[in-house]
């Protein structure tokens, strides 16, 4: 085929796309005018594209119309230019979801003749945020919000029920309620920099260092506890019980902390990540957001953490002197995964019972002064003299080995994986432990595969992205050296070589929910003659479990030596389900 007829032929396809959209919206404002004209009721029915399906949403919008009602979908909305939804804490990153959004906002300006209903799926985990967000768009023009969960059941009665309900209220023409002013949290502006910034826990080797690295860009930052039980109930007060275990952790920490007492709330503020991807977690800032507000708590600001392109930070006082942090950030980020290596490979072989946490704590305390002296070049040192402490602890012994991968939080966070690491250390298995030092470079591969793959333009000149490779790469070249000392120390890997071995198992866009880093990590371990590995998941994580469930048959396939256990985690989940699963796993290891 020509360029020249390819070309027309995508011409002639947007065309005809755009003449469908045009045609579908102008039937959509048709049966409006028809259905005014005769004073009959309507329902915008919105979901997600695969709901327009009959046997999907079980002939939902057929049995409506049969109530005497007429339906119309949210594409009454696609290219409307004049509908704005502003007042929203979502990142708008899915193009349904921002047409549901903008259906939702249309409907809320319309009269009491037009009625919002919304279809979701069990699990849709862009959902758990989508929902409260039309929830408040329509409670605050007066409307109510009727939401319909279709998943595989024969007996849709009760679906039938509730719209027949919202059919006969139609009916009744109540008044609309008062329009109320979209609510967020108070703005962190230039003079909120000498708040006390309070963030959630996350791992016990690279949160320690936190404050310090902070401090060098001028905010005080205060970590909080690691979640507990109260954490968890908290958190399914305020947030959605939708949303994935993680969230609902960080929520119930951060709103614990609030009304804790401890803080001075007029000049406290609160820190989350945010990670810019195609993954519920960037859309934490939201959750959180309406979980403050909810609680009483508006007065205090959110900032966001990250360096993503679609890191929504709206705080105009907050801004992190990247500069002048980041060679402490890196520095600190090898030692503490370094650190950490040292440590798991240590306490199945210490030769008194607790010397390798000491030493653990030890340097982690050493760190903090180099850190705020910006002497991050320091820490090298300090790998070098931990190296030779930790082989003095050590006994020479051989030890069964499982490595762990998994969601990027649950992974780290000891109580949000019911303590499984330590389970397995106390059983005298090595653990080759998460480090977060992948996930960063990742985003490497990440932006070469999408220029590849056509799905982004090229941002940043080669040469420059480059250069920062090379740079990285050095330091982790001279802590790989500088460990090595230590006689059980497994080097850090070369991102592309772990990205080049996923080729044949998922595409280099999956890049969400751990994407082909989940793969990429199992397949070092093999590579390393760690054949049994743990996957540890949050229930609910969509794009996570997709991957991780989705590669097993091949990896298999690639590595028949491999033993795979997958572990899902709720608020919910059973600790005896999970030790028994545990012990099944470990039972015939050897080392």
């Amino acid at each position: 085929i020509s360029k020249r007829d390819a070309e027309q032929a995508v011409k002639y396809a947007l065309n005809a796309q755009k003449q469908y959209s045009s045609d579908i919206r102008r039937k959509a404002e048709n049966i409006v005018r028809e259905s005014r004209r005769k004073e009959e009721p309507i329902i915008l029915l919105a979901g997600r594209p695969y709901h327009t399906d009959p046997l999907i949403q079980h002939k939902l919008s057929e049995m409506i119309a049969n109530l005497g009602v007429n339906v119309i979908s949210d594409d009454i909305v696609r290219d409307n230019s004049e509908i704005e939804t502003q007042d929203t804490y979502l990142i708008k990153q899915w193009a349904y979801m921002n047409r549901i959004l903008k259906a939702a906002e249309w409907t809320a300006r319309q009269g009491n003749d037009i009625q919002f209903v919304q279809m979701t799926s069990f699990g849709c985990g862009p959902d758990a945020f989508l929902l409260d967000e039309v929830r408040d768009i329509l409670h605050r023009n007066g409307k109510p919000f009727t939401l319909l969960k279709i998943d595989d059941v024969n007996n849709i009665g009760s679906l039938k029920l509730r719209v027949r309900s919202l059919v006969e209220s139609l009916k009744q023409t109540p008044l609309r309620g008062t329009t109320e002013k979209f609510r967020t949290t108070e703005v962190f502006r230039k003079k909120d920099r000498t708040r006390k910034i309070i963030a959630p826990f996350m791992s016990e080797y690279i949160t320690p260092l936190l404050k310090p690295i902070f401090k060098l860009s001028g905010y005080d930052i205060e970590v909080l506890p690691p979640s507990d039980a109260s954490s968890a109930e908290t958190g399914l007060k305020y947030a959605n019980n939708e949303v994935c275990y993680p969230a609902t952790l960080i929520v119930g920490d951060i709103i614990n902390a609030l009304e804790s007492g401890k803080y001075d709330l007029d000049n406290t503020a609160v820190a989350i990540t945010q990670t810019g991807g195609q993954c519920r977690a960037t859309n934490y800032l939201a959750l959180i957001k309406r979980a403050m507000l909810d609680a009483g708590f508006g007065n205090v600001p959110v900032v966001t953490l990250g360096l993503g392109r679609k890191v929504s930070n709206e705080q105009e006082g907050f801004e992190l002197k990247w500069q002048k942090i980041l060679p402490a950030a890196l520095n600190a980020l090898l030692y503490t995964d370094t650190l950490s290596k040292f440590y798991h490979a240590s306490v199945v072989r210490e030769k008194e019972r607790g010397a390798a946490a000491r030493l653990r704590d030890k340097y982690l305390n050493l760190a903090e002064r180099p850190i705020l002296e910006n002497e991050p070049h320091k820490l090298v040192e300090y790998i070098h003299l931990a190296a030779r402490e930790f082989n003095d602890i050590c006994m020479d012994k051989t030890c069964p080995k499982i490595g762990v991968v998994g969601e990027i939080f649950l992974k780290f966070n000891s109580y949000a994986h019911q303590h499984v690491v330590r389970v397995l250390c106390e059983q005298g298995i090595e653990v080759a432990p998460p480090i977060l030092l992948p996930f960063f470079m990742q985003g490497f591969v990440n932006r070469e595969n999408k220029e590849k793959l056509l799905l982004e333009k090229k941002r940043i000149p080669h040469f420059l992205s480059d250069l920062f490779y090379r740079y990285i790469d050095k330091r982790i070249a001279l802590f790989n050296r500088t460990a090595s000392t230590f006689r059980y120390f497994t080097p850090f890997t070369d991102i592309y070589e772990e990205a080049e071995e996923t080729k044949n198992i998922v595409s280099g866009a999956a890049q969400f929910g751990e994407g082909w880093l989940l793969p990429a990590e199992i397949i070092a371990f093999t590579k390393q003659g760690i054949n049994n590995v743990i996957s540890l998941q949050p229930f609910g994580c969509i794009a996570n479990h997709i991957v991780s469930k989705g590669i097993e048959k091949k990896l298999r396939m690639l590595y028949p030596e491999l033993n795979l256990l997958s572990l899902d985690f709720d608020s919910g989940v059973s600790s005896v389900n999970v030790t028994n699963r545990l012990l099944l796993f470990t039972h015939n290891l050897s080392a």
